[in-house]
């Protein structure tokens, strides 16, 4: 059985195939909206990609539909007359109770599959076999009790109070009862009941039961939401500094003449109480908001700061949440009950009915990008067609406009609103650079400190201050290598070097989750001396703890926060000021606020500006600009010390005089020249397989075929990329490059999905894959 959405009716036959029969319609209404199908439609074309790949990526995984192979004793057999097993019979045997779905069968025998012996007793006749479809969605219930209505009058509440004078327990639990929920005074609590769980932890549950059979009690299920809700009480209304309330209004001035603003404010400026007084006014109108994070870090932070102004009148939706507890947002929103989310990339797809305005913080930031699976999307530039879709508003927000969003708002396609000052004028950070080869040569480096910087930790710590520490490198160190022999264990599915995880002492490939032993020696001369090369999050946490051993510090990566609550614990630890120092990746760097940081470390800056990349230099000014940003947000001036070989390359010298205008001004001409975004929109196509030679041929031969077309200039390509095998499969890459100017790009899309087929369907290629990733990041 097949389940699916209707997305249009019609009364044209197919011609090519025939169609199943519609068995039963499975919702009462529909769980997605026109506004979405039309979505849909668009980021299927756009990103080259089928619309079912779009839709299962949108709807949340409780919402589709399973279909469950089921079994049943069929009651025209005589099973007398049948030759069968042991293992048959057992199976005809359970069946007799009732009808048992297939992995039942394998538990039932003990057996990793039953599929041979269901085959032979489907061939024997002996039972039938049919599909159960099955709704993922259970909501979640709530067993509660309330008092039966004809004990709501004074009179009999004291008859039934006398009568149960020699029953103690019985009279303990009808007294609990009437502590929590007061008829008289307020009769209406009666209604709602409270959970039972409430009486039972206080008094008999026995008593409790015996008090339901005689009618006393009623008890019923009550469908409850798993979604956390927030305090409503005590709700504080923002209130804007003069140059806060300047930017609003200068927003709602661009709003009256464009759709789309770009909200270009320093870090700490507080960018977060302009976006609260929006929302509240696209509240009060009773429409929807949709407030976008590129990451979880940052939504669990602000959703402090939004429960003081909004109480439970908003969601949240990020990819930590179960499945049911996604559905539920789905639902709230579907419904309007819910009228403000705040969630992630993944938001967008929520079945808004009458959408305003969306808000993305950070604008700027390549988590935005979905790379696996497709559709390969980027959620700021979705939004502001889905923003079309409904003719809203779009805000646009950061410190470090990604340069296509800065370009089109100093060409008037946006309004640019700036905000140049610190809230409540704090002084932005100064930013230091400590020259890595003087202190080498000066003997003054510790592991992969500096003393500068060491020095700098134990001071702004012994001050009671916090420090920051950032390195965008997770693991212990990138590869480990013989000494004697040169030999680095790699990964057997991916050409990478495996890294080392100390604290679990394992090595692990961060592209496939390969994970190994971490080995004593080495595998190729037997050589003991094995040895770490460069270093991640976890090596600067043990050389900082041995180096400054009363300091409290803690670690933030993807190893520390994979649990529910783990990132939310590390910043109520580090916001109470239970930890001194944090140490982490690109999470540590992004529109977090704590009043006490004073310090910010940034560690192999070199390397995130070397990276071989045309958008290095823009990544690294943003990356070393936002973690900057997070030092001195109050009354103390924050410093920032970068460890740099080189520290009067130009892109530090443009972070320390916190100039992004210049920093624009420089790196535009060069991505002109170079035929790069946002002149020229890049396409690029990866070709897959398992056998390298194949692969190698495959992108050859459809990179000749889209030459004839689009000539040498616009096709670069195929070459093999940095890390040439993922998952066994060996990538060739091909880059298309247009003009934003006097080219159809649905056609040229068409065009490239076409060739994709004609390779495909070449004998030789059929088992080759082809991905396409628009406006890769």
């Amino acid at each position: 059985m097949y389940t699916g959405i209707i997305a249009k009716v019609h009364d044209i036959k197919p011609a090519d195939y025939q169609p199943k029969e519609i068995i039963e319609l499975v919702d009462d209404s529909p769980i997605v909206s026109k506004q979405q199908l039309a979505f849909f439609s668009w980021l299927s074309a756009y990103y080259m990609c089928t619309i079912g790949e779009v839709v299962n990526a949108a709807l949340p995984a409780g919402l589709k539909i399973s279909s469950e192979s089921m079994l049943a004793m069929n009651p025209d057999i005589d099973l007398e007359e049948l030759d069968l097993t042991e293992k048959e019979r057992t199976i005809l045997n359970h069946l007799t109770s009732g009808d048992l779905k297939m992995g039942e069968i394998n538990d039932i025998l003990n057996v990793k599959s039953s599929y041979t012996h269901v085959k032979n007793l489907k061939e024997k006749n002996a039972i039938q076999v049919f599909e159960m479809v099955k709704d993922k969605y259970n909501p979640k219930t709530e067993n509660r009790i309330r008092l039966a209505p004809e004990y709501l009058t004074e009179s009999n509440l004291n008859d039934l109070s006398e009568s149960l004078t020699g029953k103690p327990k019985q009279l303990e639990v009808l007294l609990s009862y009437l502590k929590h929920v007061p008829v008289f005074e307020s009769p209406n609590l009666n209604e709602p009941g409270i959970p039972k769980k409430t009486i039972t932890e206080e008094s008999s549950t026995s008593s409790l039961q015996t008090l339901i059979k005689r009618g006393v009690f009623t008890a019923f299920e009550k469908t409850i939401s798993r979604i956390g809700e927030f305090e409503d009480e005590n709700l504080s209304a923002v209130k804007l500094s003069p140059a806060q309330d300047t930017a609003r209004q200068e927003i709602l001035t661009h709003f009256e003449k464009q759709s789309t603003v770009l909200l270009h404010g320093v870090t700490g400026s507080g960018k977060t109480e302009i976006f609260i007084s929006l929302i509240q006014d696209v509240i009060d109108a009773g429409s929807q908001v949709l407030y976008l994070l590129p990451e979880i870090a940052l939504t669990t932070q602000i959703i402090n700061r939004l429960s003081k102004a909004f109480g439970d009148q908003f969601a949240v939706f990020h990819s930590k949440y179960s499945d049911n507890e996604r559905v539920e947002v789905w639902q709230k929103v579907q419904d309007g009950t819910c009228n403000f989310v705040v969630g992630v990339r993944s938001s967008i797809f929520l079945p808004f009915q009458d959408l305003s305005l969306i808000i993305v913080d950070e604008e700027h930031e390549n988590s935005y990008k979905q790379y696996e699976p497709a559709p390969r999307y980027h959620a700021r530039d979705a939004a502001l067609y889905l923003a079309a879709l409904f003719h809203a508003k779009t805000l646009l927000a950061t410190a470090t406009p990604s340069l296509e969003s800065y370009q089109n708002a100093l060409n008037k396609k946006y309004g640019l609103v700036k905000l140049e000052e610190r809230y409540n004028n704090s002084p932005l950070p100064v930013v230091k650079f400590v020259n890595l080869i003087q202190a080498r040569k000066q003997k003054k480096l510790q592991g992969n400190f500096t003393n500068t910087l060491l020095e700098s930790i134990d001071q702004e710590v012994k001050r009671g201050k916090q420090a920051i520490l950032f390195q965008n490198r997770r693991g212990y160190a990138p590869y480990l290598t013989c000494f004697n022999c040169g030999h680095i264990p790699k990964c057997p599915h991916c050409d990478v070097s495996l890294t080392l995880h100390h604290h679990q002492n394992h090595l692990l490939c961060h592209y496939c989750g390969h994970k190994t032993d971490n080995p004593s020696q080495c595998k190729v001369c037997q050589s003991e001396d094995m040895r770490t090369v460069g270093y991640g999050t976890e090596k600067i946490e043990e050389e900082l703890q041995e180096y400054l051993p009363e300091i409290r510090i803690r670690r933030m990566d993807l190893d520390t926060t994979r649990s529910k609550y783990g990132l939310q614990k590390i910043i109520d630890e580090f916001e109470k000021k239970e930890i001194d120092v944090l140490i982490g990746t690109q999470m540590v760097t992004k529109g977090l606020d704590f009043d006490s940081v004073t310090l910010v470390g940034v560690f192999d800056a070199d390397r995130i500006i070397h990276f071989p990349d045309f958008r290095s230099h823009e990544r690294a000014y943003q990356l070393i600009h936002q973690v900057s940003g997070r030092a001195g947000r109050r009354e103390d001036i924050g410093e920032v010390l970068v460890q740099t070989n080189d520290p009067d390359q130009p892109i530090l010298q443009y972070i320390k005089r916190q100039d992004y205008h210049g920093f624009y001004t420089n790196e535009i001409l060069e991505r002109e020249q170079f035929r790069y975004p946002p002149f020229y929109r890049l396409i690029k196509i990866t070709i897959k397989d398992f056998d390298k030679q194949l692969a190698a041929n495959a992108a050859q031969y459809f990179a000749i075929e889209i030459r004839k077309q689009l000539g040498d200039l616009r096709v670069i390509g195929p070459v093999e990329p940095m890390i040439g095998r993922i998952r066994n499969q060996y990538l060739f890459d091909i880059t298309v490059k247009i003009e934003k100017q006097g080219l159809n790009l649905h056609a040229l899309k068409e065009f490239l999905l076409t060739s994709r087929n004609i390779l495909i369907n070449h004998g030789m290629y059929k088992g080759v894959k082809v991905v396409f990733d628009v406006d890769p990041v």
